[in-house]
């Protein structure tokens, strides 16, 4: 899946201008992360699971 075909949403904590964070799109058997700074550069592509673990992770932090 090229990230033309994903939808990608930035987080609800990024700051004022909206630069300082990263973007994260849903597909069905993976989790895209990418640096909102500089969309060009390749992605991560992680599955769901470990996506899932990653932010309860970072949720206790």
């Amino acid at each position: 899946m090229s990230s033309t075909e994903l939808v990608w949403f930035k987080s609800s904590y990024s700051g004022g201008d909206g630069d300082d964070c990263v973007e994260v799109a849903s597909a069905p058997h993976s989790v895209h992360v990418r640096d909102s700074k500089d969309v060009q550069r390749p992605h991560l592509a992680h599955s769901p699971t470990a996506w899932a673990e990653f932010v309860a992770f970072a949720a206790q932090v």
